[in-house]
């Protein structure tokens, strides 16, 4: 069963889940992310620029099989064709279709009043299906 995870209240989504991925990316795991379009082509930026002297590999969900299969971090707005299974990460507002087919699940979450709400409908979803959820206060980790 896919292990679920909420990491709530980071300051700035795009900056968290750079960090997240350069974590990941630094264990071996390979990770796909999802979101709505907008949010990912920011992120692809983001993956670029966070950090003058590092480069986190990745391509889009639609690169080539041989782009996919060298890319330990694939960005989608889809899931359905994941060229693996490994880590999904949700930067979006639904539950994305398809997570269960994934070892983990991280849902990544604004301090923001609606993100909160949308991630509340979400652990809804998952904990009524029987799926046990970690919760991780990114606001406590920092004090």
């Amino acid at each position: 069963m896919t292990e679920v995870a909420f990491h709530f209240n980071a300051p700035d989504k795009l900056g968290y889940a750079c960090r997240l991925l350069r974590k990941a990316v630094g264990t071996g795991a390979r990770v796909m992310v999802t979101g709505d379009s907008a949010t990912l082509r920011e992120l692809d930026v983001a993956l670029w620029t966070f950090a003058p002297l590092e480069f986190l590999p990745h391509c889009h969900g639609e690169a080539t099989p041989v782009a996919l299969a060298a890319s330990p971090i694939v960005l989608s707005e889809s899931v359905r064709s994941a060229p693996h299974q490994q880590v999904l990460v949700n930067l979006g507002g639904t539950v994305p279709e398809g997570f269960e087919r994934f070892e983990r699940l991280i849902e990544v979450v604004t301090g923001e009043q609606e993100d909160r709400l949308g991630a509340r409908r979400r652990w809804k979803h998952y904990a009524d299906r029987g799926y046990a959820i970690t919760r991780y206060d990114l606001q406590a980790r920092e004090a």
